[in-house]
C-alpha cells in the first residue's frame, strides 16, 4: 500500500485541475475552517438574574363577579419570573444602556431605590416593556398573570387560597412603609413557587384598557388596543388603604396611563 505522504501530491494536484483556486485557498490558514454563525455574548439576551419559573398550559376561568363576564380561557404554558424585577436587576438595564432610570419624583413617599432586592418602582409601562425586550422575555398577557397568581388556573381567591389576606401573606397597607425585599412573604407563593402575585408592587402587563372581558381574547393572549389607551396593572401593593385585600384578588384588575410612574407600581416579566 502507497504510503499517504506519497499518494497526497497527486491527490493535491487533481483538486487543483478540478478547482484552480483550491490550492491557494487551502493555504491561508482562515480558509481551512469556514466560520460558524455564532451568537456572540453581546447578541444573547443577558440574564439579569431572573429566576424563570415554569407555569404549566391549560384553561381556566378568568374573571371574576366585579369584573366580567367570567370566560374559559386556554394558556400555553410559558415561564414567568419568581418576582418582580428587583431594583437591582433593572439597574443592570440602566447600566446597559436598554432602560432609562426609574424616576419617584413628585411621589408623596419619594424615590424608593434603597434596597436592591426590592421591585422597581416608578416606571412607566414602556420603561417595563424595554427591561422585559433587554432580559430577553416580554411583559405577560392579563390571562397570562391571572391564570399564574391563580396557581396554574385553579379556582382561588388569592395565590395562596381563600383566606384573605394579612401581613403573613402578603406586603399589603399597613404591612411596611416602603416597597419590601421581593418573596418577603413565602407563605404566599402560589404553588408553582411565584412569589409577590399579590401586595408588594402593583404588576403591569401587556394588554390595552378594556372595562369588561367582552371580546377578549380566549386563547391567553394580549388584548391590544385601541391605540392610546391605558394599559392594565395587576396584584394589588404596599400602599392603597383599606381595599388592599380587594385589590390583592387575583381577578382584581385596572388600568392606568402608560406613561404614569407610581412607586407601588412595577413589573415582572414571562417568556
Amino acid at each position: 500500500m502507497k504510503s499517504l505522504s506519497k499518494t497526497m501530491p497527486a491527490l493535491i494536484l487533481a483538486l487543483a485541475a478540478i478547482s484552480p483556486s483550491w490550492g491557494q485557498e487551502a493555504s491561508r490558514p482562515e480558509a481551512a475552517i469556514l466560520p460558524l454563525a455564532v451568537k456572540t455574548a453581546a447578541s444573547v439576551p443577558p440574564a439579569a438574574g431572573i429566576q424563570w419559573v415554569a407555569i404549566p398550559g391549560g384553561k381556566f376561568m378568568m374573571g371574576s363577579d366585579d369584573a366580567g363576564p367570567r370566560h374559559a380561557v386556554a394558556v400555553k404554558s410559558f415561564e414567568m419570573a419568581k418576582t418582580p424585577v428587583t431594583n437591582k436587576q433593572y439597574k443592570a438595564c440602566v447600566d446597559a444602556g436598554a432602560c432609562s432610570p426609574a424616576s419617584c419624583s413628585g411621589q408623596p413617599e419619594g424615590g424608593v431605590v434603597r434596597n436592591g432586592d426590592a421591585p422597581v418602582v416608578c416606571v412607566t409601562w414602556s420603561q417595563a416593556a424595554a427591561f422585559s425586550k433587554w432580559a430577553g422575555g416580554r411583559l405577560p398577557s392579563e390571562a397570562q398573570w391571572e391564570y399564574a397568581a391563580r396557581s396554574a388556573g385553579k379556582n382561588l381567591k388569592y395565590p395562596w387560597g381563600d383566606k384573605a389576606a394579612d401581613c403573613t401573606l402578603a406586603v399589603g397597607a399597613g404591612c411596611a412603609k416602603e416597597p419590601a425585599p421581593v418573596c418577603s412573604t413565602p407563605a404566599g407563593n402560589t404553588r408553582q413557587g411565584l412569589c409577590d402575585m399579590a401586595g408588594n408592587v402593583w404588576q403591569w402587563v401587556q394588554d390595552s384598557y378594556h372595562k369588561t372581558y367582552v371580546g377578549a381574547p380566549s386563547d391567553g393572549s394580549a388584548w391590544e388596543g385601541p391605540a392610546g389607551a391605558h394599559r392594565m396593572h395587576r396584584g394589588g401593593a404596599w400602599r392603597g388603604g383599606a381595599d388592599f385585600a380587594d385589590g390583592a384578588r387575583s381577578g382584581s384588575r385596572l388600568g392606568d396611563d402608560p406613561g404614569v410612574h407610581c412607586n407601588a407600581l412595577g413589573f415582572r416579566i414571562v417568556r
